[in-house]
């Protein structure tokens, strides 16, 4: 069956186009989120590890190699299936530090620019072979299909030239879409959707072919049986390469695909997945590898059986062609063109980027205004194109004298050589960087001049100088080539490892990558205050626009505020700035611009250790502890819950000042979460607790007691403790150091403050009723004096006048008597003995005289008083003792307003009680002396104006008739001004005329 040349280019245009929709549906997000993060997208995007040579050439190589060609899916699936081992640490690694090649991971462990540069010239040496296998594929299946013999394989110079366009034009094609969908974080998505697509027509077509040979030309799995039993010799195929041990170098080979080609490693390693999703893939791609290598031996023998006449690398197209089916036909080519695409694309893709990260980059200085996004598209798209006229340059000089699973094997054969130093970056800190660049330019050496250009030049021995001994090259001797670049690669990575020193940033590094080492938790210090700093900073660099897009963006993913400042969440900022610019622009130049930008402060002391990003790791791995690690954690997680339960306000500081712990009740006591500041300093607290736990850290004191604060507008005591980390020196004794670590404690003793002023407020009463007895007694008889002489006077003068003024006597001395009592009787706390019988009391007229009274004052101030009392307002009381109530409530109101104030007086009946309330306009009591109002002998007024018993003798005489007294400040909470003090008089007379008499 042939086609036209134009059907078929037509074809793959139209399978390109679809490629094309499917990315940019996903990248405009038409397609549900929730089906691009799905595991299964995952795993079919892996498939692009299965290029145009595992859908044709690998039928050659079974050919070649029979049940040994399986080594590909077992070394490539081994992987997978122990990804908890293999993979699983290099993923997190890789996506902690936004490492997306494997140049950027060996850069990162062995801390060498050289080594990135190194790595990325032989991964690009390893990968033209691949490249042009691919080319070779479309083009040379393009001229089967459109000819009627193999004799298109050996086309006039003419046809050569249209086959080698159409190449070309495919080429072009590709670089386009690349372009559009590879070089853009926006629309990687729509990237990967394309590439799990690409798998699902590669299986099917391939599973398709499968089936017709199965069924199609053999006519089910027993005639298929009785065919194999009918020719013995393709039994022996089978088992042959295996007896002579070839297929262990074939796994040797394939089991570094997984982590060394970077196109592999892209999308199994640096893309996005999560623990989970590798799990998924350590069954699930082993599964599509299985899918995938079911139908290969049976195509090898539909093609043997058929007698086609085609190469056997491309049996999986010339078997369908027997069937005149076109759809299947053409079902087999799109799979085979849809195997190439894919691999085309992400191969270069993930080394336009590997050149331009190591290469391009690092090479300059790097500055760039606000438009260094769209400058990094371009740079990489130029590449992108670049590279693919690399592969076709290339595809073009083998002429195609290599088939397609010698050009794999190629490829194969250099990227192992890349395999001691990966597997060194998580299992062997003690790798270096002298071994590492020792080992890999030996074996590449070796490839190179073993294989490489034996190929490239069609060179198969050379004789050797002085001898007449011919070395055999090329690709006839593969496996020797492979053990021995191997070896010599092992043998001086280890051996240079271990007799050269390490560096100590070398060495920071590789306990970076170690998973189960703590030694890089460390607390630096950062040159920065806050993360306006780092857009500042970083704007020199990538121009403000950028640079404040890449902090904004930093800031998102680790939720933090754009005014932070604790240092730890700064430290944070930083290395995920750098993982984010890693991404960018590559991690040699990030590291660059990160370091130069945000140096780490040289203290000239050890650095402290990072409790925080221990205790992460310590949570991260607590179910991979076993033993006595599992006990230690176990007593890490009691002693850490004991600290935070623990009933005293506790926080611990490093020696830097930093907060490493905030208990819980240090969070109830201050109102200060725990999150808002771990990893910040004391400096950067709120009031009152910068002040007071600042200043008593830096002191020399071990404690401080009754440290009075304001909480809230509430006075609060404490007492500080604090206590120093102790050192061990000489003779194992310890000593403490004013720069070590601290833990502070403070012990809240409100409460005992509170009862001890109670105390003390107890005591001056009980002074107070010992002074008033003898007040009373001393006071008492010049007044009884006064009396008795104002009573004669009263008797013995016929004088109206005289006789007027001793009644104001009588009355004065009366009034003085009741004072003295009233203050005995307030020292008795609450006897009411003294209180005789109540009568009805008119509150207006006890109201109205003590305005009067306090009228007759001329040396005061001139105010209005506002008796608005209704006249028939009655409570039961001592008239004489209520009218002292409001004389000293008027006289107070009086004292604390202007001239022209204005004091208004009401009354009304409510709930049973007489509320008689006095309102001034002054500027209010202030709250830290409401609680003391009421105190005896306490007084705001100057010395001299006041004695401080006014309002305790009121509160004494209301509390004797049962009621109780109110203080409102403000009185106006608009203006925030004034005063009100409310008398509430319980109306028991009225209570018990209303009670019926029982009986």
């Amino acid at each position: 069956m042939s086609f036209e040349i134009a059907h078929i280019a037509l074809i793959g245009v139209v399978y390109i186009a679809t490629l094309f929709f499917v990315a940019f549906a996903s990248s405009k997000g038409w397609l549900p989120s929730h089906w691009m993060r799905h595991p299964l997208v995952y795993v079919l995007s892996l498939g692009v590890s299965l290029s145009a040579w595992t859908y044709y050439g690998i039928v050659d190589l079974a050919r070649q190699y029979g049940y040994g060609v399986l080594a590909y899916y077992l070394g490539t699936g081994g992987m997978f299936l122990f990804a908890p081992v293999a993979l699983e640490p290099l993923a997190r690694l890789c996506q902690r530090y936004q490492l997306t090649s494997p140049a950027d991971l060996l850069v990162f462990r062995y801390h060498s620019r050289l080594a990135g540069t190194l790595s990325t010239l032989f991964m690009l040496l390893a990968l033209l072979p691949l490249i042009a296998l691919q080319i070779q594929a479309v083009s040379e299946t393009l001229a089967l299909l459109s000819q009627d013999s193999v004799a298109a394989l050996a086309l006039p110079e003419s046809g050569v030239t249209s086959k080698n366009l159409i190449a070309f034009l495919y080429c072009v094609l590709l670089t386009v879409f690349t372009s559009m969908y590879g070089t853009t974080r926006d629309r990687h998505a729509g990237l990967v959707s394309a590439m799990a697509l690409e798998s699902v027509v590669k299986v099917v077509a391939l599973l398709a072919v499968g089936a017709y040979a199965i069924y199609g030309v053999f006519g089910g799995f027993g005639e298929l049986d009785k065919w194999l039993a009918h020719n013995s010799d393709m039994q022996q195929l089978l088992y042959t390469p295996i007896q002579q041990g070839s297929s262990h170098t074939l796994l040797l080979v394939f089991i570094a695909t997984a982590v060394a080609m970077p196109h592999i490693f892209y999308l199994s390693v640096a893309e996005r997945p999560t623990a989970q999703t590798l799990r998924h893939a350590s069954w699930g791609f082993p599964l599509f590898l299985l899918l995938m290598a079911l139908p290969i031996f049976p195509i090898m023998w539909a093609g043997f059986a058929l007698g086609v006449s085609e190469p056997v690398q491309y049996f999986a197209l010339a078997v369908p062609r027997t069937s005149d089916s076109a759809l299947l036909t053409i079902l087999a080519f799109i799979g085979g063109l849809s195997a190439a695409t894919g691999a085309l694309v992400m191969m270069t893709l993930a080394l336009s980027t590997m050149v331009m990260n190591q290469w391009l980059l690092p090479g300059t200085r790097w500055h760039s205004e606000d438009n260094m996004y769209r400058q990094l598209v371009w740079l990489r798209r130029s590449l992108v194109g670049a590279l693919f006229l690399a592969g076709f340059g290339f595809y073009l000089l083998l002429g195609n004298r290599l088939s397609l699973s010698d050009l794999a094997l190629l490829a194969f054969i250099a990227s192992l050589q890349f395999l001691p130093g990966i597997f060194a970056v998580i299992h062997w800190p003690r790798g270096n960087r002298r071994g590492f660049i020792g080992g890999l330019v030996a074996g590449m050496l070796i490839w190179a001049g073993g294989l490489l250009l034996p190929s490239i030049f069609g060179i198969n021995s050379i004789t050797l100088p002085g001898t007449e001994l011919r070395l055999p090259l090329g690709m006839s001797i593969w496996t020797q080539v492979t053990t021995l670049s191997l070896a010599l690669n092992v043998l001086l990575f280890v051996g240079l490892s271990l007799l050269t020193r390490s560096s100590s940033l070398e060495q920071y590094a590789a306990d970076l990558c170690s998973d189960d080492t703590l030694a890089q938790a460390l607390r630096l210090e950062l040159d920065v205050e806050s993360a306006a700093d780092f857009r500042l900073r970083l704007a020199e660099s990538l121009g403000a626009a950028t640079a404040t897009q890449e902090v904004n963006r930093a800031l998102r993913q680790l939720n933090l505020p754009d005014d932070e400042r604790r240092p730890y969440a700064l430290r944070q900022l930083r290395n995920k700035l750098e993982a984010n610019l890693s991404g960018l622009l590559g991690r040699v130049l990030a590291g660059q611009i990160i370091d130069r930008h945000f140096p780490f402060k040289d203290s000239g002391q050890p650095a402290n250790k990072d409790i925080h990003l221990i205790e992460t790791r310590l949570s991260r791995y607590k179910n991979q502890l076993t033993g006595l690690a599992a006990e230690l954690n176990n007593l890490r997680l009691y002693h850490r819950q004991m600290l935070e339960e623990l009933p005293l306000a506790a926080c611990s500081l490093g020696r830097d000042g930093e907060i490493l712990l905030w208990n819980y009740a240090m969070a109830d006591l201050t109102g200060i979460a725990a999150g808002e500041v771990l990893g910040s300093k004391l400096e950067y607290l709120a009031e009152p607790w910068r002040t007071l736990l600042t200043e008593f850290a830096k002191s020399t004191d071990a404690s401080r007691f009754k440290q009075q604060v304001s909480i809230d507008g509430n006075s609060h005591w404490l007492n500080l403790h604090k206590t120093r980390r102790k050192k061990r020196g000489r003779g194992g004794r310890a000593r403490s150091e004013r720069g070590d670590a601290q833990m502070l404690l403070l012990e809240d003793i409100t409460e005992t403050q509170i009862l001890e002023q109670e105390l003390i407020h107890s005591e001056r009463l009980a002074s107070v009723g010992r002074l008033a007895a003898g007040v009373a007694h001393e006071v008492g008889n010049p007044v009884t004096g006064i009396a008795c002489l104002a009573q004669n006077l009263q008797f013995e003068s016929d004088s109206p006048a005289v006789r007027d003024t001793a009644d104001q006597i009588l009355s004065q001395t009366q009034r003085i008597s009741r004072i003295v009592h009233s203050l005995v009787n307030f020292s008795h706390s609450g006897s009411h003995d003294s209180v005789g019988e109540r009568a009805p009391v008119d509150l207006h007229a006890c109201v109205q005289e003590a305005v009067q009274l306090l009228s007759l004052q001329r040396d005061k101030a001139q105010v209005t008083f506002d008796n608005a009392v209704p006249e028939d307002l009655m409570a039961p009381g001592d008239n004489q003792r209520l009218i002292q109530v409001f004389i000293n409530l008027l006289s107070n109101a009086r004292d604390v307003s202007a001239d022209g104030g204005h004091i208004r007086i009401d009354g009304c009946v409510e709930g049973g009680a007489v509320k008689i309330s006095v309102t001034d306009d002054g500027p209010g009591i202030p709250p830290e002396h409401r609680d003391r109002i009421l105190e005896p002998f306490f007084t705001t007024k100057e010395p001299g104006e006041g004695t401080g018993l006014g309002l305790a003798m009121v509160y004494s005489i209301v509390e004797e008739h049962g009621g109780q007294l109110e203080l409102v400040s403000p009185a106006n909470p608009e203006t925030g001004r004034g005063a009100k003090f409310v008398v509430h008089l319980p109306m028991q007379e009225r209570a018990q005329e209303e009670t019926p008499e029982p009986g």
